[in-house]
């Protein structure tokens, strides 16, 4: 992994962090959430070009020459989805069918990005009282779950369970159970157009998850995994070839 030489971004709404809510979100993650989760993946991959990017940043920092030399990007967002620009949300899906990889987290579920790209309401069921919730790898032999611990125990977290509006993924990689007796899906993975997709619920503004070596482990491998930095990016188009073109 440490040998992968990738361009990779880690989009975060930022909104709590420029909020201070919740109050302790400073102490938890001084460089904010997308600071955090790009601090975990630079010991990973130290020869990568791993930047940040936010809601406030000019075309929310994913202008079309960002995104066309991105390997992989990584979403975070909450409570400003409805704020991301459509034409910037136009412009990521380009690219994610064109063969860029993402990596949806924790409430990114609602990100106008994934509803678009996965069709469905995504929505979920959800309650926030600090509970203990363990991640337990279901497809061991998938490339994401390469040297995860089953389960991942997260001392609190918020609760996300079933049902969880999404298509059939293409791969079930962990199953998260929680204290109140909920269960979630909360690894998995899509393909749309050549692009690769990783949705990992772990990891919330109030709980320093994202500090947690294994959750930095698998979103780091869930990067690896996304990542297609050989396919050529492009659109499947449309094409009308006369009869005859094969002579």
């Amino acid at each position: 992994m440490s040998d992968s030489k990738l361009k990779i971004v880690v989009w975060n709404e930022a909104v709590h962090e420029a909020r201070n809510e919740p109050a302790t979100i400073g102490e938890m993650y001084p460089e904010g959430i997308h600071g955090a989760i790009a601090a975990g993946l630079r010991g990973f991959y130290p020869d990568s070009e791993i930047t940040t990017a936010t809601l406030a940043d000019p075309e929310h920092g994913l202008s079309e020459e960002v995104l066309e030399q991105t390997d992989v990007l990584l979403w975070w967002g909450h409570i400003a989805h409805g704020e991301v620009a459509d034409e910037v949300v136009e412009r990521v899906q380009r690219h994610v069918l064109g063969g860029m990889g993402l990596v949806v987290l924790h409430s990114g579920h609602f990100a106008k990005i994934f509803t678009r790209l996965l069709g469905t309401t995504c929505s979920l069921k959800w309650r926030n009282e600090g509970e203990r919730e363990l991640v337990w790898t279901v497809k061991p032999s998938h490339p994401i779950a390469a040297g995860i611990e089953s389960p991942i125990v997260i001392p609190q977290q918020e609760m996300y369970g079933e049902l969880f509006d999404i298509p059939e993924p293409d791969d079930l990689i962990f199953i998260s159970s929680f204290t109140g007796g909920e269960v979630f899906r909360s690894g998995v993975t899509f393909s749309r157009g050549k692009g690769r997709i990783f949705y990992f619920s772990p990891g919330d503004q109030e709980y320093p998850v994202y500090h947690q070596p294994q959750i930095q482990k698998v979103i780091a491998n869930g990067v690896g995994w996304v990542a297609q930095p050989g396919v050529f990016r492009e659109s499947p188009e449309v094409s009308n070839p006369s009869r005859g073109w094969f002579e």
